[in-house]
């Protein structure tokens, strides 16, 4: 095992922490819950959403999960609150890759994902959570997502929000920490940020005797005219990157691997999990502060009470 105290473990070994106090559902009792959610502030909760989904031929396919989970276990604790068990399948149609492949991504239809998510967040604002936070590394997952958080807010008045942990284009929490330049993506899949994370959380899951740098590109049946340069949804066409096209990433990544991996290290992992669990930590110390109001509890097969 790492040295290097890596938080992903307490989420499956005795889920205490080293304060001795427990946060994380699934190893609570509903006793101490209910207890939990009589003390002030605590009426917020972190929602996991993970995604087992193909990566680098590096690091396995639970990458985002390992990341999602561990930034949520460090950041609860910095910020005392409670945390849900991590759902390990997320949104990767784009990731199933060709059939009989065998590459092991496992992904939900959209709507089960939102199915998902409205259920496990009734459930939560029907025992008196009135603050829940989505947590995912997982890009995609937040594809799916403005239609079920408005209809949440709309129905219920409590708080949500889907937090995206900061990578990709937007890396601005982590800067200083990723050495990759631009055009490296560092913050893109299997890159830099990611393999160093996965180091951090146990370095046996990544073996870079099979890593490569890789760049993205536009799918070649489109064409020389347009182009790509990291994993979203769009490509370039003079110039512009105005225009979504529905992509497999194995038509704009041969490898899986969009960046260059090589300047990873467990250190700089653990960084980036710092940096990412603290920021997510001083939202949830703002969310306490905004007004929140539930006026709609039930849950739709228990809306009545015997």
């Amino acid at each position: 095992m790492a040295t290097h105290e890596p938080a992903y473990h307490r989420y499956f070994a005795a889920d205490v922490p080293p304060d001795g106090r427990k946060r994380n559902l699934l190893s609570m009792s509903y006793a101490e819950v209910a207890e939990r959610l009589r003390e002030p502030g605590q009426d917020v909760v972190l929602v996991p959403l993970g995604s087992t989904e193909k990566h680098g031929a590096h690091i396995p396919l639970g990458t985002d999960s390992y990341i999602t989970m561990t930034a949520v276990v460090m950041a609860a604790e910095m910020a005392d609150c409670l945390y849900a068990p991590l759902m390990p399948f997320g949104y990767s149609p784009h990731h199933m890759g060709r059939l009989l492949e065998g590459a092991g991504t496992i992904t939900l239809q959209a709507e089960t994902y939102r199915r998902v998510m409205h259920d496990v967040a009734l459930s939560l604002v029907f025992h008196g959570f009135r603050r829940i936070v989505f947590v995912s590394h997982h890009g995609s997952n937040t594809k799916p997502i403005d239609e079920i958080l408005r209809y949440l807010r709309y129905r219920t008045g409590a708080f949500f929000a889907f937090y995206k942990t900061p990578t990709e284009r937007e890396v601005n929490v982590l800067r200083g920490v990723l050495e990759n330049p631009p055009e490296e993506t560092p913050g893109w899949h299997s890159s830099e940020l990611e393999t160093s994370c996965v180091m951090a959380v146990h370095e046996a899951l990544v073996d870079m005797r099979r890593a490569v740098a890789d760049r993205a590109h536009a799918p070649r049946w489109m064409g020389e005219k347009f182009s790509k340069v990291d994993g979203t949804g769009t490509v370039i066409f003079q110039e512009s990157e105005n225009i979504w096209v529905p992509m497999e990433h194995h038509e704009y990544s041969d490898t899986a691997v969009i960046g260059n991996p090589f300047r990873a290290n467990p250190q700089k992992g653990m960084e980036i999990f710092r940096r990412m669990a603290r920021h997510l930590a001083d939202f949830v110390e703002e969310v306490r502060k905004f007004p929140v109001e539930v006026c709609h509890a039930d849950f739709p097969e228990r809306a009545w009470q015997p």
